[in-house]
């Protein structure tokens, strides 16, 4: 459909790039944006500069922070025998959500997927492994493997299990309370609740 407006046509290409977002929802959102004062836009867009700006990952465990080490890596409070380990930095959110874990995290930044040229080497593996074998002041006991219950999550699971049962006393995985082909991060709070309490040995 041609439009009057490059610009407007631009935006709606632009949007419609992000995930979940169709071309029919991207020209709704541009339109919207239209209609709004220009101090509004002016402010979202500075935004999102700055979140280019300020958002890193964490060193350690290569979730989301503006400061290094992360909030969550700082915190004394934190269980530390224990890391849950997942795919991407919004399953920590989602995780933190349910108040129920008190460990650390680890972010492997995705999953295993040979189709799309993914293997080990793509994700954060080799600093989880680093960060257990060198913690010797206060040992990880416990590996908690929170992948998304698809063939892809499944995959790295076994991968990451076979690796980290020399180095932890248990490899647990959280129970099957999520249904298969979902992401974590449409679970609901009580859902992964249950999923954390009910985790079992791989």
């Amino acid at each position: 459909m041609l439009y009057t407006s490059p610009a407007l046509e631009t935006v709606i290409e632009r949007l419609s790039q992000l995930p979940t977002i169709g071309r029919k929802t991207a020209q709704r959102l541009a339109l919207y944006l239209l209609k709004q004062p220009r101090e509004e836009v002016a402010a979202l867009a500075e935004a999102i500069a700055v979140l280019q700006l300020r958002v890193h990952t964490c060193s350690i465990c290569a979730n989301i922070t503006e400061e290094d080490p992360c909030p969550i890596c700082r915190d004394s409070r934190r269980d530390r025998s224990m890391i849950c380990v997942v795919e991407e930095p919004n399953d920590v959110l989602v995780i933190e959500r349910t108040n129920e874990f008190k460990g650390l995290y680890h972010v492997l930044g995705g999953s295993l997927s040979p189709l799309e040229g993914v293997g080990p080497e793509e994700l954060k593996v080799r600093e989880l492994l680093a960060r257990i074998r060198n913690d010797n002041e206060r040992p990880v006991r416990e590996v908690i493997l929170a992948m998304d219950p698809n063939v892809e999550g499944e995959a790295t699971t076994l991968y990451l299990a076979k690796l980290l049962t020399p180095l932890v006393d248990r490899v647990t995985r959280i129970a099957r309370g999520i249904p298969i082909g979902s992401d974590l991060e449409y679970a609901d709070d009580a859902t992964l609740a249950r999923a954390l309490e009910g985790r079992t040995t791989i």
